[in-house]
């Protein structure tokens, strides 16, 4: 689990946003899939905790 601020969303108000990178197994192919999302910083638990 990684998470790591764009480099656009960096002025202004854009601070408040992170990007997440969620790494998440499927159950048809038992392959891994990454699963991409920007999120305000107080909702960066939620983000990792759902499925």
């Amino acid at each position: 689990m990684a998470k790591k601020v764009v480099a656009s969303l960096k002025t202004g108000s854009g601070k408040v946003f992170t990007k997440c990178i969620k790494m998440v197994k499927s159950d048809k192919s038992n392959s891994y899939q990454f699963k991409e999302e920007v999120v305000h910083n107080d909702h960066i638990k939620d983000f990792f905790t759902k499925k």
